[in-house]
This record gives structure tokens, C-alpha cells and sequence, in this order.
């Protein structure tokens, strides 16, 4: 077996990095697949801005001809340099159900990383904030919502084999369209608009939206810099990931929580396009917008993946208030159900908050981490 990092310029070698999952997961009905352009953008060092400020190498793992498994690793210089830390991450792993192949390839993303001084390596990372983080662990039976992760469930044995520990669980949750939100909970989201001046902001169009992105981010670094994950995004992926959601947003599941003039929360809902993903295997063309657009008509699932409130007006109800809003939405539009993803398990308030109306929680991933 031959475990190599990939020249990022040479379109085969891509290719067989991004093609690797579509074969793993060819007879699996619950994963599902990324944009075939976006997995590419991840590679490309001359255009996506994380290569700006940092660095990644791609592994693949080869034998008998084929490849058997594949490994991001990566020096994020801007965590580093705002956590203090000398952290490596790794991320987009596929392989086989073959421990050694996975151990194979994390000693190469170890000497990586320890040739570059890091002392610790956490996984699953994107490059990006808003990429796919964490390992799948529990909720195998179900499909998952867009741009969030899938794995077979032995990956958690090989991970924890190279040597890694939990670092933390995000879990995910779904909320039925029929629910009806007990008389008490809506009692108190009233009061807290009357008493203390918090109301909800909608938004009529896209450019609308726009115009409030640099609010949103403000909101987003504030209420979750304390966040030992957390770091700035520079000016160039801010607008990548704005971009990412915009694409795929109805202005009428978007929510933010004002005070008076001021946005103090936000929550971002969008339809649910993964059996559109699935049917065109990550590909809009020749007919993945057909698909893309079909399914937009008729899901029946709506994804929350976007929240964030100030801390200064947690646990005085703004929460409820965001979360009551939300269950009206979903009703409103007729989905049967809502998927909350990726809460983190130390954030009890908005976890105690989401159940108070109504959320299941259902799926969990891992983070994980090892010292090097």
C-alpha cells in the first residue's frame, strides 16, 4: 500500500480525491453526495481564501491499483495565531473498512503536522467555518441534511485507534411540522416582546439580506467567540460562506431578534435539497438544476443550520422567542419536519430552549482530538 499527498494542480489527481466517497457510498441510500464544483474549490489553492492565510495537503492511499483512502490535513495560521494554540486539523476522510489503511494514513498527516511544529491535531475540520464538521457516531439510519457529514460507522473505531479522544459532540434534531407549541411557552415569548422591547425581524427579498450579512457576522463572532473552535473568518470567506447559504435561501426562513433597532439573534432555515443531491449525484449539470429546483417544490423537510444570539440576552428569553418564531415558520410553509443540525452538547441553554419547543434530538457527531 502506498499512502501519497496529491499534486493539487493535476485535475486526475483530483478527481480520484473527490470521486473516492461516490464509490464508497454508490450503494448507500442515505448519503448524501457534495457538489462536485464545490469539493473541487476545496483543492484549489489559487482560488479558495483559506490558502491565503494557511496551508493543506491531500492524501490518498492506494493499493492494487485503487485507491482505498483519502485525508486532508491542515495548518489554519488564523486559529492558531487568535487561540494561541499550535493546532493541525484534519478533515474530508473516506476509506474503506480496513483499520490499516486508515492508520496508514494519519501517521502521514501526524509527520505533516509535526514537521511544522503543531502539537495537537482536532478533526473533522473543513477549511472553512461553515464546512462539514464532526463524525458521524449515532443516527446512522437517517439521511443527512445538506453539506453535513455521513460516515460508515466503523470510522469511530479507526479514528479512536490512531490515537484520538473526544473532544466534543454536536447533535441534531428534528422538530414535526404539526407540532403545537404548548399554551405556556407562547405565553412567555409574548411577554417578552411586550416587556422587554424584542420583536422579530423578517425579510422580504435576497438583497434585503444582503444588506444585514455584515450584522449577521457581527452577531455570529460575538456569540460564539468564547468558543474554543471559534475563529475570525477573513473578508474573503465571510463572503464565500454568505454566498454558500444565499444561493440556496428563502427570505421568509430567515429570522433575525431585535432589540429596538438592533440585531440581537438570527436563525437561518432552508428547504432541504438532499434527495435532489442524490438524484443528480452532485452534479447541476446537464440536469442537476432540473432536480435542484424539482425538489425545492416538494420537500417536506426544512434544515436549520445557522443560529446565533448575543451573549448578553441569553437566558432572558430571546431564545424562546427566536425558537417559537421558527415553529411557526415551519408550520406556516407546510414541512413536516425541521432538522436542527450540529448543537453543540456544551451549549445547554439553546438545547434545554429547543426542547421546551419541541425538537427531538436524533443524530450526534464527534470531534475528536490527539496530541502529537
Amino acid at each position: 500500500m502506498q499512502v501519497r499527498f496529491i499534486d493539487t494542480e493535476n485535475a486526475k489527481e483530483v478527481n480520484e480525491f473527490v470521486d473516492l466517497p461516490f464509490r464508497l457510498y454508490a450503494n448507500n441510500k442515505q448519503w448524501v453526495p457534495p457538489l462536485v464544483s464545490s469539493a473541487k474549490k476545496i483543492l484549489n489553492k489559487q482560488k479558495h481564501p483559506f490558502y491565503a492565510h494557511s496551508e493543506a495537503d491531500f492524501l490518498l492511499a492506494e493499493e492494487g491499483g485503487r485507491t482505498v483512502g483519502r485525508l486532508a490535513v491542515m495548518e489554519n495560521r488564523n486559529f492558531n495565531e487568535y487561540r494561541k494554540t499550535k493546532t493541525a486539523f484534519f478533515g474530508y476522510l473516506e476509506v474503506i473498512e480496513d483499520e490499516t489503511v486508515a492508520l496508514a494514513i494519519f501517521s502521514k498527516a501526524f509527520e505533516w503536522a509535526q514537521a511544522r511544529g503543531l502539537e495537537t491535531m482536532v478533526g473533522p475540520r473543513g477549511l472553512i467555518p461553515n464546512e462539514a464538521t464532526g463524525m458521524l457516531v449515532e443516527g446512522f439510519e437517517h439521511r443527512p441534511g445538506m453539506n453535513i457529514p455521513y460516515n460508515f460507522p466503523y470510522y469511530d473505531k479507526f479514528v479512536k485507534a490512531a490515537g484520538f479522544r473526544k473532544d466534543t459532540d454536536h447533535v441534531s434534531g428534528y422538530l414535526p411540522g404539526d407540532y403545537e407549541m404548548p399554551e405556556r411557552v407562547l405565553r412567555i415569548a409574548e411577554r417578552i416582546r411586550q416587556r422587554r422591547g424584542m420583536w422579530i425581524k423578517h425579510f422580504d427579498d435576497i438583497d434585503e439580506i444582503r444588506l444585514w450579512v455584515p450584522r449577521v457576522f457581527d452577531v455570529y463572532a460575538t456569540a460564539f467567540a468564547d468558543s474554543h473552535t471559534f475563529y475570525p473568518p477573513t473578508e474573503a470567506e465571510k463572503e464565500m460562506i454568505a454566498e454558500s447559504i444565499i444561493q440556496i435561501l428563502d427570505p421568509g426562513l430567515v429570522k433575525g431578534v431585535m432589540k429596538g433597532e438592533k440585531l440581537i439573534g438570527f436563525i437561518i432555515s432552508y428547504y432541504d435539497l438532499s434527495a435532489a443531491l442524490q438524484r443528480c449525484r452532485g452534479r447541476i449539470w446537464p440536469f442537476g438544476w432540473y432536480w435542484l429546483m424539482m425538489e425545492r417544490r416538494r420537500t417536506k423537510w426544512a434544515n436549520v443550520n445557522g443560529a446565533g444570539l448575543l451573549p448578553e440576552y441569553q437566558g432572558l428569553g430571546a431564545n424562546v422567542l427566536l425558537y417559537t418564531e421558527l415553529a411557526k415558520t415551519i408550520k406556516a410553509y407546510g414541512f413536516e419536519y425541521a432538522d436542527l443540525v450540529l448543537v453543540n452538547e456544551t451549549n445547554t441553554k439553546s438545547l434545554a430552549d429547543m426542547e421546551a419547543v419541541g425538537v427531538k434530538w436524533y443524530k450526534r457527531h464527534r470531534a475528536y482530538i490527539r496530541e502529537l
